[in-house]
């Protein structure tokens, strides 16, 4: 499993005796990449136990679970530009391409993803057809990851809270990246509309204001009704280790969704973005709309705004949520999403690592884990894959 610079002499691993305790049903049994960051060729055969990835800082875990991000729709856990994915020393035309064979709970299938060359974007294809959209990773392969980047999560703006829960939203809401996208597709056009021209061609206006009304009203309520979920599944939220968190979304679509419905909340907000188009063309954006939703999130027993807690707290909670939100997506589809947590150990004291560890093996998820020590993980033993990275070399290892 090291890389090779000759791609019919990919390596392979040999067979893994099978793990202990519940398997997963959603699990990678094999990641294959071409010219992806700093790997020529790679491939690696797994099986549905959690994945540990040992190495240096810079020798290329963090890219392994980039590309397994990329099986998911959107733009991967580091939202780079797709062409800056390709190896540097690619041969000129040569783009990224990664590749899996996913274990699912109705059996087993082949995703693929790659950059289509010169034009910036990814296709997708499953089982050997080009799919419509990305979308169809999101019903196919569910996931959700933590980066040291996301730590100050709750103190970070925005958006990157919109992010996190839009991730979440996925696993139970496929169609919510393709909602999305139709919603920032029609209100970038909007924007550009009110700004470039003084008086706009109001039909074409309006239909992009129909557009953004349908869509941001699908994406509100789809958010909102997870965070109802998650804040009413007491029995799913993690205790002792990982406090329990009381989440709340704030957005003005979403609180009409409380009390009308989604029909009217939908009329409602395609008569606020008529009425605001002055406003919205002075400020050279839309000033209403899901885009400025927020998720908020508070310590339940010390009643405290999760931004004011401290950092290993902030991160307590932070993986209290995932799991709470892989055991819901389990009960509903009968398989955790795929977990995959950078440097997610080494913060963590003995106690919250040893129960994080449970957690997984419990829920029967397929984590893929990164760190520097290997001393961090010995307490999994085989019930995991190990491997060691090393300069975009990958080796198993003894558990």
């Amino acid at each position: 499993m090291s890389q090779d610079p000759m791609p019919e002499q990919a390596p392979q691993s040999g067979p893994a005796p099978s793990p202990s305790g519940p398997p997963a049903r959603i699990a990678l049994t094999r990641l294959t990449l071409t010219e992806f960051r700093c790997y020529g060729q790679l491939r690696i055969e797994l099986d549905p136990r959690p994945v540990v990835l040992t190495g240096p800082n810079g020798a290329g875990k963090t890219n392994l679970l980039e590309a397994v991000s990329f099986l998911s729709p959107g733009r991967g856990l580091r939202r780079a530009p797709l062409p800056e994915v390709t190896r540097r020393q690619a041969a000129e035309g040569k783009g990224w391409a990664v590749a899996a064979q996913l274990l699912t709970p109705t059996g087993e299938i082949a995703l693929g993803t790659e950059l289509e060359p010169g034009e910036g974007r990814r296709a997708v294809k499953i089982d050997g057809r080009p799919a419509p959209s990305q979308t169809a990773l999101g019903a196919r392969a569910p996931m959700v990851w933590l980066t040291p980047q996301m730590d100050r999560l709750f103190g970070d703006a925005a958006s990157q809270r919109r992010r996190f829960l839009d991730r979440l939203v996925y696993g139970f809401h496929p169609d919510h990246a393709g909602q999305l996208a139709a919603y920032e597709r029609a209100m970038r056009d909007r924007n550009r509309l009110l700004k470039d021209s003084p008086r706009p061609d109001a039909a074409w206006l309006t239909a992009l204001e129909d557009a953004m009304a349908a869509a941001g009203a699908a994406v509100a309520a789809a958010r909102r009704e997870l965070v109802a979920r998650l804040r009413g599944a007491e029995s799913l939220m993690v205790d002792g280790p990982f406090p329990r968190a009381d989440l709340a979304i704030d957005g003005r679509i979403e609180a009409w969704l409380d009390d009308r419905p989604a029909v009217d909340a939908e009329e409602a907000f395609r008569r606020l973005l008529c009425d605001n188009r002055r406003i919205d063309a002075a400020a050279g954006a839309a000033t209403e709309g899901p885009h400025r939703s927020d998720l908020s999130v508070h310590h339940r027993s010390k009643a405290m705004p999760a931004a004011q807690c401290s950092t290993g707290e902030q991160k307590a909670l932070l993986i209290g949520i995932v799991l709470a939100n892989a055991r819901l997506l389990a009960g509903e589809r009968g398989a955790p999403p795929l977990l995959l947590l950078d440097e997610v150990a080494a913060h963590l004291d003995g106690t919250r690592r040893a129960a994080l560890y449970e957690e997984i093996l419990a829920l029967g998820a397929q984590a893929w884990m990164t760190g520097t020590d290997t001393a961090l993980f010995a307490s999994l033993g085989d019930r995991a894959r190990h491997f060691g990275v090393d300069d975009a070399r990958v080796t198993e290892q003894n558990g």
